[in-house]
């Protein structure tokens, strides 16, 4: 079953402020509790970690500074990418449904579709990307808020391949299995594979049509609802804490990266027991790790103990498919 249907509402920011973006976007999928809604939305220069990524190890530091590039984190799981204006992000809110409903394919399908409709050789692979004859043209992630959910994505358009592989530090481990050499041998622009010459303001408009299926009907946020964004924005979005944050103190640390994607837990350890701990990677998670964390804090770090703490928890939405007992020997190093 797909998303899009009559009676979807659609919503554009009127931004390219990538803060002020991810505001907007958390808002409404916060005040608007029932209904299906797409927006489409672009940013200018930016960074957008996923929400349980280090963000110093994620970028180009220098590059960054030089190119004036802003860095954020969103609320969903996944990796770090680059957008410019040669990039479209939509965003899917709806009603979360059933488990089954939340699998990624719910809402590639009428992506991918979409793009078909360009005669392009478009299809979902992996984890989380939508492909185009083999190269990357979209990244997704999804996160879960009291029984609605957004799903959002990255559509490469005719984005500037240097800038993105300028602004990100990759982990070479991610392409050691699928033979990449590097970031621009990876990624496509989807406007390369185009057989009719099509520019981002036609590209926009067909989307918008195409995902459409029996037609939008246009909506906006509230006065009330826009001035909830700009608060967010100001309180969130546009702090060093939330964007970058500190990194605790650690004893204890392992990096590794599974088929549900990298996990680096980083532990500091007391007497014994566990005082601080964050997860940093780019999995799936689709809801926030803090209850878990906290619930780690205390215990004793011994791989049986931690293993009860985590027994507690929904760990499909908090590591997509990084397992526990991966988790488990990640935390406590095991060959």
């Amino acid at each position: 079953m797909l998303i899009i249907n009559s009676l979807t509402k659609y919503m554009e920011t009127g931004s390219l402020n990538p803060y002020y973006n991810l505001a907007f976007e958390e808002t409404a999928l916060e005040r608007r509790r029932s209904g299906d809604y797409l927006l489409l939305w672009q940013n200018d220069n930016t960074i957008v970690i996923g929400q349980n990524q280090n963000a110093e190890a994620e970028i180009n530091r220098a590059f960054v500074e030089e190119h004036g590039i802003h860095v954020v984190r969103r609320t969903t799981g996944g990796g770090a990418v680059y957008h410019d204006l040669g990039n479209l992000n939509y965003s899917f809110i709806t009603d979360a449904g059933n488990s089954e409903e939340l699998a990624m394919e719910r809402f590639t399908k009428p992506v991918v579709a979409a793009l078909k409709g360009l005669g392009l050789n478009a299809e979902a692979s992996g984890r989380n990307d939508i492909l185009v004859e083999g190269r990357k043209v979209s990244g997704t992630a999804q996160r879960m808020m009291k029984g609605r959910i957004l799903h959002h994505g990255t559509l490469l358009f005719d984005a500037n391949p240097g800038m993105v592989a300028g602004a990100l530090n990759v982990d070479p481990a991610k392409f050691q299995s699928k033979g990449a050499k590097s970031v621009k041998s990876r990624i496509g622009n989807i406007r390369e594979f185009l057989a009719e010459p099509m520019d981002m303001a036609d590209f926009w408009k067909y989307l918008k049509t195409a995902l459409a299926g029996g037609g939008l009907t246009a909506d906006s946020l509230t006065e009330e609802e826009l001035a909830a964004v700009k608060e967010l924005k100001r309180t969130k979005y546009d702090t060093w804490e939330w964007n970058f944050g500190r990194s605790p103190r650690y004893d204890f640390t392992d990096k590794r990266r599974f088929d549900g994607g990298t996990l680096e837990p980083r532990i500091a350890v007391e007497k014994g027991r566990i005082t601080e701990i964050v997860f940093y990677g780019d999995f799936l998670s689709v809801t926030s790790l803090d209850e878990l964390t906290e619930a780690l804090k205390g215990c004793v770090f011994r791989r049986e103990d931690a293993g009860a703490v985590l027994d507690r928890f929904p760990l499909s939405e908090l590591f997509g498919g990084i397992h526990k007992e991966e988790i488990l020997d990640t935390m406590f190093r095991a060959e």
